[in-house]
């Protein structure tokens, strides 16, 4: 049996998951693998959750295929418990066979000027958090009592940001939003979004079809001002041509940006429009300005010269805004313990093997996601990363890749002379797991029969040694969130929402409701 961690459940982790039963049942002579997926929270699948845009349905439905994984018999949920204070890096690793770190990114950057830090300055990922239903982050946080906010940033999720703040709230109603965030959209006074990027609309980060979304809102006027969609109005050096020219995703944003600068609205409402959003490219903050909260961001008109070099140019504008989103990237934080760049904001590795100080790999510790690569990538991009670090762990284990050795599978690897090769996968004849749930479990809520081994009459994960973390949390008084745990939090989701009339669920709205709901007998 081939024992691994993964700490972190979101799309990262979970796909390594699936990477490690898959490849490990494909291998000459098939290994068991048991993966236990421990995540801090006692709910998973990370950034789908609480990272993803509530109206967008299509992308939360990969859920649905990450709940396949941590329904194979060889994948275990642990939620609940923290690296660093549950347990430490030493102990999860001479515990386990290998772990991998897929934690992803978990805060924003900073802009770093003047008045970053008063009262109506915020990250974009806590506002995400908040209408995404997030624990760290109380319902409370945010009251919406700005009429005029500021995104600063042109990427998919600051236009996520734009789009929410600008969005009818009835349009939110069958959302799974949690009710007292929807309440306080209904008690909006946002009337005025503006989106601002440092440069222009060539360099934007977000899609074609997020833009397109925005002209797609009922009552929302969305303007450009005209110089700024041009081209070469702010760029004697023709870059901004040439990446339209070679970029078929740049052309189609401007496609867009290029009919809202000419004042062409399709989404112009026979009422009129109840909010404006305000696209603004070659604008950088300097200064958020206020004394006890935002009133306002001081901004200065940015170019790039003939030779290339980008820059300000000494013109300024104030901009009236009683709140700041800042939306400018990513970045993943240290794990207590395990090496980390500070410079780049990731565990320095080589596909995916952890590095020391001296820049070899560190024996049996690898990464995965964002915390590997950076803030890169869409959520599928996470699926090969994750294939490839897994790779790299199994030829690990196995002695190394010899010369010449082709990708898994190869002759040799993971071949243990003094145990038979047990058989991966629920049949228990050595065939892959497929990723298929057996019959009769349909996606539905409750448990599927024989699936997740490990966990006791009462849905707990046991705390006898039958496991590699067990002795080491049971002596600490911790019993991790099982995933029978975790189903009766979607089940009270899915009730919440039956209640209210609203959608498919309704999430629990902070860390009491969910703690609640996953273990009642506790309340």
């Amino acid at each position: 049996m081939l024992n691994v961690a993964v700490v972190g459940s979101g799309p990262a982790g979970l796909y390594a998951a699936e990477a490690l039963v898959k490849q490990a049942a494909a291998l000459p002579l098939p290994a068991q693998v048991r993966v236990d997926v421990i995540d801090r929270l006692p709910t998973p699948y990370g950034l789908v959750r609480y990272g993803v845009a509530p109206d967008h349905k299509s992308i939360k439905s990969i859920a649905q295929y990450l709940r396949k994984v941590l329904e194979s018999p060889d994948v275990h949920f642990v939620g609940g418990v923290h690296l660093g204070e549950d347990v430490t890096r030493d102990e999860l690793v001479s515990a386990y066979d290998a772990v991998i770190y897929a934690t992803g990114a978990m805060r924003d950057r900073r802009l770093g000027i003047a008045g970053e830090d008063l009262p109506g300055s915020y990250a974009a990922t806590d506002f995400v958090n908040w209408y995404c239903g997030h624990p760290d982050v109380a319902a409370s946080t945010f009251t919406l009592d700005a009429e005029s906010v500021a995104v600063i940033g042109v990427g998919n999720v600051a236009i996520d940001v734009a789009r929410i703040l600008a969005r009818d709230p009835a349009e939110l109603h069958a959302t799974d939003v949690p009710q007292p965030v929807l309440e306080a959209f209904h008690a909006s006074k946002v009337r005025e979004v503006h989106m601002i990027g440092r440069r222009g609309p060539a360099y934007a980060k977000f899609t074609t079809k997020e833009l397109r979304e925005l002209a797609e809102l009922p009552g929302v006027e969305v303007i450009v001002h005209a110089d700024e969609a041009d081209l070469n109005a702010f760029d004697s050096s023709g870059e901004s041509v040439a990446l339209a020219e070679s970029d078929r995703r740049v052309r189609g944003n401007l496609v867009s940006i290029t009919k809202w600068a000419q004042g062409v609205t399709p989404a112009a409402a026979s009422s009129g429009h109840a909010r404006r959003l305000v696209v603004r490219f070659w604008l950088k903050p300097v200064e958020i300005l206020g004394t006890d909260r935002v009133t306002g961001l001081t901004l200065e008109r940015t170019a790039i010269d003939a030779a290339g070099a980008f820059g300000g140019t000494g013109e300024y504008e104030t901009l009236d805004a009683q709140m700041v989103l800042r939306s400018v990237g990513y970045q993943s934080v240290p794990l207590p313990g395990v090496p980390f760049d500070e410079r780049a904001s990731v565990v320095p590795n080589a596909l995916g093997r952890v590095l020391g100080a001296d820049g070899s790999p560190l024996p049996g510790e690898y990464v995965a996601g964002w915390l590997k690569r950076g803030p890169t990538g869409v959520i599928g991009t996470n699926k090969s990363d994750a294939a490839e670090t897994v790779r790299g762990l199994l030829e690990d284990l196995a002695g190394g890749p010899g010369a010449g050795d082709a990708q898994l599978p190869r002759a040799g690897l993971l071949r243990y002379p003094d145990q038979p090769a047990a058989g991966a996968g629920s049949a228990g004849d050595g065939s892959a797991w497929d990723g298929d749930l057996p019959a009769g479990t349909g996606g539905g809520a409750e448990l599927p029969a024989g699936l997740g081994a490990g966990l006791d009459a009462e849905g707990a994960v046991a705390a006898a040694t039958d496991w590699p973390l067990g002795t080491v949390l049971a002596g600490r008084g911790i019993v991790p969130v099982s995933y029978a745990e975790w189903l009766r939090i979607e089940n009270a989701e899915i009730d919440l929402a039956k209640s209210l009339g609203r959608g498919e669920r309704v999430k629990l709205h902070d860390s009491d409701a969910i703690w609640s709901a996953c273990r009642p007998q506790d309340g």
